[in-house]
C-alpha cells in the first residue's frame, strides 16, 4: 500500500497515540473524551485519528487549537481543498495528513474506514479507545490488536 502525505512527515517520528470512538456513545464518553483532548493538548502529545465520528471531530478541533503534532489520517483518497485552519496547522508543520488511498477514491465506505483504522493501529504507539460497541468494527479492530497497549476510560 502506497501511501499519500501531506505536511511534516517528521511527525510520525513521535510518540503517537490513536483515538477512536465509536459513532454512537454515551454522553459522559463525550465530555470525558473532550478532556481527553485538552490535555493531550496541554501537554503537546501527538494523537492520530481520521477525526470521522462527531465525538472525533470535536477531538480535532480542541488539539487544532493547541501547538502539539497530529496526524489525520483519511479512509478516501488526498482531497484537493481544506478549510483554513486545516491549512495553517500544515504550513505550522504540526499537522501530517495520510491517505492509503488513491484519489479516485472519493468517499468513505466501511471497506475504507477498516483499512485507514488498521494504518493508524499500525502507526500509533498505543491506542486510546473511547468507546465502542460490542462486536462492532472497532471492537474487531481491537481484538486483532496484540502489539498495542489498547487504553479505555475507567
Amino acid at each position: 500500500m502506497k501511501l499519500k502525505y501531506l505536511g511534516n512527515q517528521k511527525l510520525l517520528e513521535t510518540h503517537k497515540t490513536t483515538f477512536l470512538c465509536s459513532r454512537k456513545c454515551p454522553s459522559d464518553i463525550i465530555l470525558k473524551s473532550l478532556d481527553w483532548a485538552k490535555e493531550k493538548k496541554d501537554r503537546g502529545e501527538c494523537v492520530i485519528s481520521g477525526f470521522h465520528s462527531q465525538i472525533e471531530k470535536d477531538v480535532f478541533n480542541i488539539l487544532l487549537k493547541g501547538n502539539q503534532p497530529i496526524i489525520l489520517v483519511l479512509a478516501r483518497g488526498m482531497k484537493k481543498r481544506w478549510p483554513a485552519a486545516i491549512k495553517k496547522a500544515v504550513e505550522n508543520n504540526r499537522l501530517l495528513i495520510i491517505s492509503p488511498f488513491d484519489d479516485s477514491v472519493k468517499y468513505i465506505t466501511q471497506e475504507t474506514a477498516n483499512r485507514r483504522n488498521a494504518l493508524m493501529a499500525e502507526l500509533a504507539d498505543e491506542i486510546f479507545l473511547a468507546f465502542y460497541t460490542k462486536g462492532g468494527n472497532l471492537h474487531n479492530l481491537i481484538k486483532s490488536v496484540k502489539d498495542k497497549r489498547v487504553k479505555m476510560f475507567e
